[in-house]
């Protein structure tokens, strides 16, 4: 009997459960709906996927794209335009825009900015502060909302939370993984004080040192482990953070960024100067070999991008006035695939760290594999085509990469969201209904 799909995707190379396999994908009402030799079935449209390998949907969990109060950096349209770009098709976004997102209303004026923009699924974080610690039980459960992200270092207001008291009472109320940036805020003021007229950018990783990373993780792993209650450390990226990490993982998730899997101090930041400053910062080989053996040996969880664009005029500031962040959404996947070229990781555990990963840590409902009844989310690239990156490809407001004249091997072609072909060969198409996220009951369970 003749079935008909949606969407049919014929002869690619899937990246199921199962291993890689050639088969076809039959798309309906935005899921997938058969998977194997499909030769029967018609369609309303169908890509011809040979030589190409197809991805479940790539899953950033954590991009700032500073909408609403800073749009001269980046707006939710153009970060999400950016990720689908580059292979991505859902987001986590995080907190720190004008105003802050503290609030029901907060969260749901970011959901109507994204239902009229976003090219891709969207999820928001609200922030953990002082002022909304007795209310996280009641956020966290919004429709939309990715849980609570808790800023111990580097932020500002009520998004800053380096008082032991608030931060117990953060960790006492809820019962979704809490997101954590984790550095200590106390070491970084007096840091700083001794860095005198220096305006090096090179001091950068001196001033947020190993140290200062260590100290806050150590501490909030620790009254986690008190409080029963789940984290997800972000961005880490010390190798004294890993070694410690390696003995707490019961409650404990790990994600590391591509910046500190692929640039490294000190020729980053002569190449670079201050378009190479993160925090926490971009460290030296031994610590990226860290992060790297922390992959290997299957410590790290979740790839993030930690998309935080600004305009090259702000980054033009000498430092340490200079902001923290650079772009990301866009370039995640072409540098994995990059490592996945070079040898560096398999094509499946690069699976496991950016689809069925973020789906596995943060209870995501229908996403993440390639399976039958999942959403019809593929990231489909092809793993030999050679590319150099450049500025102009970059659809952030900020208009800038670090990796701007990098050749890559490994290149994103088409993107699918929903069974919607959003990007293909390499060209954008139409913006589909872009939807939030949705979780399954057992996110909000306590952990056993």
């Amino acid at each position: 009997m003749n079935q008909h799909a949606d969407l049919l995707l014929r002869g690619g190379t899937l990246l199921t459960p199962n291993g890689r396999q050639i088969a076809d994908i039959a798309c309906r009402q935005g899921r997938i709906v058969a998977l194997g030799d499909l030769r029967q079935w018609s369609s309303d449209q169908h890509l011809n996927l040979t030589g190409l390998h197809v991805l479940p949907g790539v899953i950033d969990s954590q991009v700032h794209f500073r909408q609403p109060g800073l749009e001269h950096k980046e707006t939710i349209e153009a970060g999400s335009r950016g990720a689908v770009l580059g292979g991505v098709t859902a987001f986590f976004e995080m907190p720190n825009t004008h105003p802050l997102t503290l609030s029901g209303a907060d969260l749901q004026a970011k959901l109507d900015i994204a239902a009229n923009s976003s090219w891709c699924d969207y999820a928001f974080y609200i922030g953990g502060s002082a002022s909304n610690r007795n209310e996280m039980l009641a956020l966290e459960q919004l429709p939309g909302s990715a849980g609570i992200k808790v800023f111990m270092g580097s932020s500002f207001g009520d998004l800053l939370t380096d008082n032991d008291d608030v931060l117990r009472q953060l960790l006492s109320h809820g019962q979704r993984r809490l997101a954590v940036h984790a550095e200590d805020q106390a070491r970084l003021i007096a840091r700083k004080q001794q860095l005198g007229d220096n305006h090096s950018v090179h001091l950068h990783p001196h001033w947020r040192d190993e140290q200062s990373a260590l100290l806050a993780t150590q501490k909030v792993v620790r009254m986690a482990e008190q409080a029963g209650r789940r984290l997800h450390l972000l961005h880490v990226s010390s190798a004294a953070e890993m070694a410690f990490l390696a003995h707490h993982k019961r409650l404990v998730t790990v994600e590391v960024t591509p910046h500190h899997l692929t640039l490294a101090a000190p020729g980053c930041y002569e190449q670079l100067g201050t378009l190479a400053q993160m925090n926490p910062p971009v460290r030296d080989q031994r610590h990226q070999d860290a992060l790297w053996a922390a992959i290997n040996n299957g410590l790290v969880d979740v790839i993030g991008s930690d998309h935080a664009p600004h305009t090259l005029a702000e980054k033009q500031h000498p430092w340490p006035d200079s902001p923290s962040g650079m772009t990301g959404v866009q370039t995640l996947l072409p540098i994995m695939l990059d490592h996945v070229h070079a040898g560096r990781l398999s094509l499946q555990r690069l699976v496991d760290l950016t689809s069925a990963g973020p789906a596995r840590v943060f209870g995501i409902a229908g996403k993440g594999r390639l399976a039958v009844g999942y959403d019809a989310d593929f990231s489909i690239v092809d793993l030999q085509a050679q590319r150099t990156i450049r500025n102009p490809w970059i659809a952030s407001i900020s208009g800038w990469t670090p990796y701007d004249g990098r050749q890559v091997t490994g290149w994103p072609i088409h993107t699918v969201v929903r069974g919607h072909v959003v990007v293909q060969d390499e060209t954008l198409m139409t913006r589909p209904a872009a939807q939030t996220i949705k979780f399954t009951e057992s996110f909000f369970a306590e952990p056993s």
